[in-house]
This record gives structure tokens, C-alpha cells and sequence, in this order.
């Protein structure tokens, strides 16, 4: 299987959505193999959004993202980063779809309530800056033999 890391960022936990963003996932089929609740430390801020840094959007989205806790997940799945990006929507919430997370509950593109890795590489490197591999947990859905051919 493939995995995806994804962050529900602080508009979205103070506006209390991480249980509907998680419910989403699991029900199209997804498997979370790890989360945590925290606030994260510049340097791993500073890591995560090293291909950033130099651009002068970049302090506002420091700031934003350490501004209050966020909760960081990696989730399982074939193809996931595509099925995830989908769901997610466009980085505008403006120009997302309806029925897309950004789409229902976003406004504007400072605060867009999610983040989700763009291809497999980025998601094993954002990955591997926020979890230790002991954090990942292997299991099985009692439900993938009705999920995948």
C-alpha cells in the first residue's frame, strides 16, 4: 500500500473539524496508520516547508502553522496521494469543488484547512520529518477485502 502524510492545520482544529476530515477518509476507504495532536516546533516547521523559505509568503505561513496545534496523520492506501489530493480540493478554496474538503470548508488560501503531501516522494520526506517509523502502526482493515480487487 501506498502512504500520504496529511495535516489538519490550525483553522481547521479550531474550528473543530478533524473528526468529519478523518470520517471522510475512512469511509472512502483509507487507513490511518498514525496521528498526533501538537503544536510543531519551528524546526520542524522550518524542514517541512524548506522549499518555502525564500518566498515572501513564507513568515504569514510560519506563523500561521505554529500558531496553534494541528493534527498530523499518515494514511494508507492504493494510490492514496492521488485519492487524497481529490478529496482535498484545490489549494484555493475559492476555485475548489464543492464536496471537496477545501471546497465545504474553506474560504480563503491563507487559511485552507488542510495540507496534504503532492506526490509519493514528498510524502515519504513530510513522513519522515514528523513520525518516527515506531509511530507507524501495520494492521489490516477487516473491511480491505471489500475494497480492493
Amino acid at each position: 500500500m501506498d502512504r500520504t502524510f496529511l495535516m489538519v492545520k490550525p483553522d481547521g482544529v479550531q474550528r473543530a473539524l478533524i473528526g468529519e476530515i478523518i470520517s471522510r477518509f475512512e469511509n472512502k476507504g483509507l487507513k490511518m496508520v498514525a496521528g498526533k495532536f501538537e503544536r510543531i516546533p519551528e524546526e520542524r516547521v522550518m524542514r517541512h516547508y524548506a522549499e518555502h523559505a525564500a518566498k515572501p509568503f513564507f513568515p504569514g505561513l510560519k506563523a500561521y502553522i505554529m500558531s496553534g496545534p494541528c493534527f498530523l496523520m499518515v494514511w494508507e492506501g492504493k494510490n492514496v496521494v492521488a485519492v487524497t489530493r481529490a478529496m482535498i480540493g484545490a489549494t484555493n478554496p475559492a476555485e475548489a469543488a464543492p464536496g471537496t474538503i477545501r471546497g465545504d470548508f474553506g474560504m480563503e488560501i491563507g487559511m485552507n484547512v488542510i495540507h496534504g503531501s503532492d506526490s509519493p516522494a514528498t510524502a515519504e520526506r513530510e513522513i519522515a520529518i514528523h513520525f518516527a517509523p515506531e509511530e507507524i502502526a501495520a494492521y489490516d482493515r477487516i473491511d480491505e477485502q471489500y475494497l480492493y480487487e
